[in-house]
């Protein structure tokens, strides 16, 4: 079949429910100017379309680049699309003995689950070949078993491949190195004679600016190592929570005497390194090292690399804000209260190009683009609507914002979580979409208002839904899940207050695209969660799971 702009076609469906005996029919309007913008959106050769619990999927075929292009709403092009034609993936090569806690340490931070356990086996690596798994796409892993004593090739191998790597073209040159060693005991062996070698050619020059981070892995076996050789003097009248800390203490000072400090008087004071323990209380060593690996990466790369590393990495979600601001800085965000960009667009387009390059920086593994469907972008509008309406707090009263707040959504997720249950979200189901959502963009006071609700809204969305996947298969219960306890907490209502208090106080000539860009960046940044928080956010909140899965909108009892 051949579709232009401006047809329609629909899908006859006839199916059988209540054991087989009761028969229904439905016709599914499938609209190509809807089609071809996911098809831009999501750069793949299928379009996608759930209907209770059918899933309709129509694969295009020919010269569909040419066709999407002659629709002129089309020339709001995602930024990300910019961004992936550069950096299509964040690319890291990582060294280490077998059984170092290389896999375990790539599982965690870019959520590729067991995918990449098979690639970490006992024997030779090549180390040319990139690893790219299907769970999340965004990365390429390059593997080193590490520098043999006494053997000169496999230094000469990295040495090799990172030079290689450095000639080649944007997308495929390498963009970070992990030096990974088991964090020793006292006495131990910090570095093989190869791994010297190594960190010397980098201090001379000779691997050019490509950063090395070295990481200590296991460093949660340490701390254990250190609390059991607590001795009793030490432990008199202290609780739990004193021991942790004085172990805690005690072993990053340890830590500091026989690895640190050996590895800069040998590598040079500037050496980027981190400990790191990919157990469920000690996150927060997995994100400072994300966060040492995409500082470095901004300095010695392009911009989109350092982008493409926050996008790759699923461990932590600041990064993705900000990925998300750097994105939106680059064109739509700066311009919302000028509307050069969006001048004489359809708003919902405007929405549409806004709302892929955000859900596209949280790289969350989606197969079903449920992120990327009418449905949850019509729901995230339904939001706003819902917001715009309700009762808004005292403006008089001073905002509380911080992670206090934040940590109210792990409650309100267990309480909306029942096991049988389907997830209601308080938005009217099949509700009629605003009509702003169909008109032309203006700048005016609401228009402002309904843009910028709409970006830190959603964003702060996709981070409720971040607690909740944990790098796992999302389904629409999750998705509805973290939009109905968004809602249902009080920081819904705060930012909305915000965004109507920063709206009203100023004059139009003091609404200057920077100040308003500004004053987003200000409120998601406030309400982002902090490393320390997230292992404990995470407890309180029950696996949601992967099977369980229900239709956007419950279906009534016949």
């Amino acid at each position: 079949m051949e579709l232009s702009h401006g047809d329609t076609f629909s899908l006859h469906m006839r199916y059988k429910k209540w054991r087989g005996i009761k028969t229904g029919h439905k016709d599914i309007i499938l609209n190509p100017e809807e089609m071809f913008r996911v098809y831009s959106a999501n750069e793949r050769q299928e379009f996608t379309k759930v209907y209770k619990k059918f899933r309709i999927v129509v694969v295009f075929s020919g010269n569909t680049s040419n066709v999407a292009a002659s629709d002129e709403s089309l020339e709001l092009r995602p930024t990300t699309s910019e961004i992936f034609q550069k950096c299509p993936r964040f690319r890291i090569l990582v060294i280490g003995k077998t059984g170092v806690g290389k896999s375990s340490l790539i599982k965690h931070i870019f959520g590729v689950e067991e995918t990449i356990a098979s690639h970490d086996m006992p024997g030779d690596a090549n180390i040319d070949h990139g690893f790219i798994s299907p769970l999340n796409d965004r990365f390429v892993l390059h593997d080193s078993k590490g520098f043999e004593p006494g053997s000169k090739a496999s230094l000469e191998t990295v040495q090799g491949f990172i030079e290689r790597r450095r000639n080649m073209s944007a997308q495929e040159q390498l963009h970070a190195v992990w030096l990974c060693f088991q964090t020793p005991h006292a006495g131990g062996r910090l570095l093989e004679t190869g791994a010297k070698e190594f960190l010397k050619l980098k201090s001379s020059g000779t691997l050019g600016n490509i950063p090395i981070i070295v990481v200590f892995t296991k460093y949660d076996l340490f701390i254990d190592r250190i609390e059991r050789n607590l001795d009793e003097i030490s432990l008199k009248g202290l609780g739990n929570d004193a021991i942790k800390k004085l172990a805690k203490d005690r072993a990053e000072a340890e830590l500091q005497d026989i690895c640190i400090g050996p590895l800069k008087k040998f590598a040079g004071p500037d050496i980027p390194h981190a400990e790191i323990s990919t157990h469920k209380n000690h996150r927060e060593t997995l994100i400072r090292l994300i966060s040492i690996t995409e500082n470095c990466v901004s300095k010695h790369s392009a911009p989109e690399a350092a982008v493409m590393t926050s996008i790759a990495q699923r461990a932590h979600p600041g990064l993705k804000i900000k990925a998300s601001i750097e994105v939106g800085k680059k064109r739509y965000w700066k311009a919302l209260a000028s509307s050069t960009t969006f001048n004489n667009r359809k708003t919902w387009d405007c929405l549409y190009v806004l709302h892929t390059d955000i859900v596209r920086v949280w790289n969350f593994y989606d197969p079903h683009h449920y992120l990327h469907s009418q449905e949850f972008r019509e729901m995230i509008v339904k939001m706003v609507d819902k917001l715009e309406v309700g009762p808004t707090a005292n403006p008089t009263k001073t905002i509380t914002i911080g992670l206090s707040m934040v940590g109210t959504i792990a409650g309100i997720v267990s309480a909306l979580a029942g096991p049988a249950a389907p997830i209601v979200v308080p938005i009217a189901a099949g509700a009629v979409l605003a009509v702003w959502v169909h008109d032309v963009y203006q700048i005016s006071h609401a228009v402002l208002q309904r843009f910028m609700s709409y970006i830190v809204h959603l964003t702060l969305v996709l981070q409720t839904l971040y607690l909740l996947s944990e790098s796992q298969e999302l389904t629409r219960r999750a998705i509805k899940l973290a939009v109905a306890s968004y809602l249902e907490s009080p920081m819904s209502g705060e930012v909305h207050t915000w965004i109507q208090e920063y709206d009203t106080q100023l004059t139009v000539l003091e609404r200057a695209d920077r100040d308003t860009l500004d004053k987003m960046v200000e409120v998601m940044q406030l309400y982002s969660i902090n490393a320390e928080e997230i292992s404990m956010l995470q407890a309180k909140i029950p696996p949601v799971g992967s099977s369980l899965d229900e239709p956007w909108e419950t279906e009534k009892s016949s």
